[in-house]
């Protein structure tokens, strides 16, 4: 691939980067507290019933004063605090190594697209994670999608079969070894784990045995290596939960990267 497309690709991943965290914050926030009714707000502050106008001398001062009082300016209106400036350069940078990465192995490989649109997904689902300890089923399902559609049409256009059978099998292994260690005693994966562990089997398998074998071990041993390093420096206990899906993600790019 020539320096200006993958310069082109890289600017690709850092706007996905940067998108990145506005999504995940949709699936981050708290729900919507309940819509106030003026008219039943009025009536608990001024004795009235819902519907009936009171008298001036009836509403409190306060009440009156009200649309003449300044507006409250927040924190945040000011201007984007220092911990969104990090957040985006970082997601910047982040989803650019990533986009550029998967470009400069796999080339002119027709399967790059779908691969980059599913990274853009990882990145929010890894950010969620992170956040919250979840992996919200419509971002998986996006996910699968992405990643099955996309790589069936991309079989149904080169006339390769064999890379999409390859696909399915590299999705039922994952599936069904998360699946058995999900079930062993003590196990804190969760199916939410599960489920992306099968979709990221879809692209591995897709891109062979050997990137498939590596895909299913890394993951682990980065998620491993991280709980060792958080329990030598104290911040967390052995009875910690921590996130599985970012060590799922990027064990899978870096798989990606020895096809």
């Amino acid at each position: 691939m020539s320096t200006g497309l993958l310069a082109c690709v890289a600017l690709l991943g850092a706007l996905s980067g940067l998108a990145a965290p506005r999504a995940a914050r949709h699936f981050t926030a708290p729900p919507a507290s309940r819509e106030r009714d003026p008219a039943r707000d009025h009536a608990a502050g001024t004795g009235t019933v819902p519907g009936t106008v009171p008298h001036a001398e009836d509403t409190p001062a306060v009440a009156r004063d009200a649309d003449k009082a300044p507006a409250v300016v927040r924190d945040g209106d000011a201007g984007p605090s220092v911990v969104r400036v990090v957040e985006a350069a970082w997601g910047a940078s982040a989803g650019a190594l990533v986009f550029a990465g998967l470009a400069a192995t796999l080339g002119a490989d027709p399967a790059l697209p779908v691969l980059l649109a599913l990274a853009a997904v990882g990145q929010v689902l890894a950010l969620v994670d992170l956040a919250c300890l979840r992996l919200p089923d419509p971002l998986v399902g996006t996910a699968g999608l992405v990643a099955a559609g996309g790589l069936a049409g991309v079989a149904a256009t080169s006339g390769n079969p064999g890379h999409l059978l390859g696909a399915m099998a590299g999705a039922v292994l994952c599936f069904a070894c998360h699946v058995l260690l999900a079930l062993l005693p003590g196990s804190r994966l969760g199916f939410g784990d599960v489920k992306l562990a099968a979709v990221l089997g879809l692209p591995l398998g897709w891109l062979g045995g050997p990137t498939l074998a590596l895909g299913l071990l890394l993951p682990h041993l980065l998620h491993g290596v991280v709980v060792l390093v958080l329990l030598a420096a104290g911040r967390v206990r052995r009875d910690t939960p921590l996130p599985l899906g970012p060590a799922l993600l990027t064990g899978a790019w870096l798989a990606a990267l020895t096809a």
